[in-house]
């Protein structure tokens, strides 16, 4: 692939060229005050990214999976039910954890393209009267499908059950991106990455406790080192690591979170619908559809795309990379060779995504799909011309 061209897969994304000059930085004594200049602002802002004010944020250099680790070693002892649903790659990976670190889990099986099956989660957590589940795994935004699940609605529905579980989400592909309410739907541990809306390269897990979950850690007896949040809040009050810490990406966390501040939260979701929005456009003007069963699931930073049945889609993504030095995502799991993905989050403007789409057309067009040249463009351009963005009502 061209180093030119910037990427479509859904994370790794984009780095602006601010953000990686500031995490280009000479090395530093990370046990000497100039540490705690970076490490605060960086922790201060992920708060405010996740509207967490009062949670305690913890950031590992680990990736996302990182994260998933952190929040059930922290808050769960072995044996421990927990109830999740399996409706894509990354729940699935999720859950497999789980069950590693000997935890017993209920699991849902939905169909790939829906969301959380919040109605029958109530039902379960209803039936618990013994409390023995102790958490509830949510997957906010499912990277292999361009499915988001109703977050806010799961915790309703947990409320009305009367169940005391913790409420542990992964919101690995849509925090930084899309709208993510940590108090409002009283989250108790909230996961994403630093590779995805935070903009930067893989490095970071970056996780938010509650005070419930941060008590739960308190007597939680699942081994834990590495990703002990214990040993993380210790050194934190003395400026510090319990290990050698990834200054340079704190660093460009750091100033990720002062863009997306400045920017305006409100501001970056709407880019972030709008440019989505125009992807889908183009999909529908292909004559296609997104993965996702119905629009109210729609993600706003991926959009898988069916291709006709008995068509490979992986190919898509193959001859990109190939021919035009442009990098989609492939199907995984249970739609490999169903879809290809289309990542739209993190730095990215309208006519960056219009290259993607003219892209994608090209490499349909090339393998023998039927696709005219130009009508996903122009579908895409129809919502981002002026600004416009508007509900799709046929979608």
């Amino acid at each position: 692939m061209s180093l030119q061209n910037p990427v479509f897969i859904p994370g790794p994304t984009n780095i602006p060229e601010a953000i990686r000059k500031a995490c280009d930085m000479p090395t530093i004594d990370h046990r000497s005050p100039m540490f705690a200049k970076i490490l605060h602002p960086a922790i201060d802002g992920v708060r405010q990214v996740m509207k967490a004010d009062g949670a305690e944020i913890f950031i590992f250099p680990a990736s996302g999976t990182g994260g998933w680790e952190t929040a059930i070693s922290n808050t769960l002892s072995p044996g421990d039910k927990v109830l999740a649903a399996r409706n894509g790659m990354f729940s699935h990976k999720w859950i497999n954890m789980c069950r590693q670190f000997g935890l017993e889990v209920i699991q849902v099986d939905g169909p790939w393209g829906e969301g959380l099956p919040v109605s029958r989660f109530e039902e379960i957590l209803a039936a618990d009267t013994a409390g023995e589940i102790k958490a509830v795994l949510a997957t906010h935004n499912e990277t292999a499908t361009g499915v988001v699940s109703d977050v806010g609605g799961l915790r309703k529905a947990m409320d009305a059950a009367g169940h005391d579980a913790l409420l542990l989400v992964d919101g690995v592909s849509s925090i930084g991106s899309m709208d993510f309410r940590f108090n409002e739907w009283k989250v108790d541990v909230a996961v994403t990455g630093s590779q995805k809306g935070f903009m930067l390269a893989v490095g970071l897990a970056i996780t938010a406790f509650s005070e419930k979950a941060v008590a739960a850690s308190k007597t939680a007896k699942l081994p834990r080192s590495f990703f002990s949040i214990d040993d993380m809040r210790a050194n934190y009050k003395i400026n510090g690591y319990p290990y050698t810490p990834a200054v340079g990406l704190l660093n460009g966390l750091k100033y990720a979170t002062e863009m997306l501040l400045e920017e305006g939260l409100d501001e970056v979701f709407a880019r972030h619908a709008r440019i989505a929005e125009g992807v889908r456009a183009a999909t529908f003007a292909w004559g296609m559809k997104p993965f996702a069963a119905t629009p109210d699931l729609y993600s706003n930073t991926v959009t898988a795309v069916r291709t006709p049945d008995g068509f490979d889609a992986s190919t898509i993504v193959a001859h990109a990379v190939e021919t035009y030095g442009m990098a989609f995502g492939t199907g995984l799991g249970d739609v490999a060779g169903k879809v290809f993905r289309i990542g739209h989050l993190g730095m990215l403007t309208d006519a960056m995504a219009l290259s993607g789409i003219a892209v994608a057309e090209m490499c349909m067009a090339d393998l023998g799909l039927d696709i005219t040249l130009g009508s996903g463009v122009a579908a895409a351009q129809s919502v981002y011309r002026h600004g416009n963005h508007s509900i799709m009502a046929a979608a």
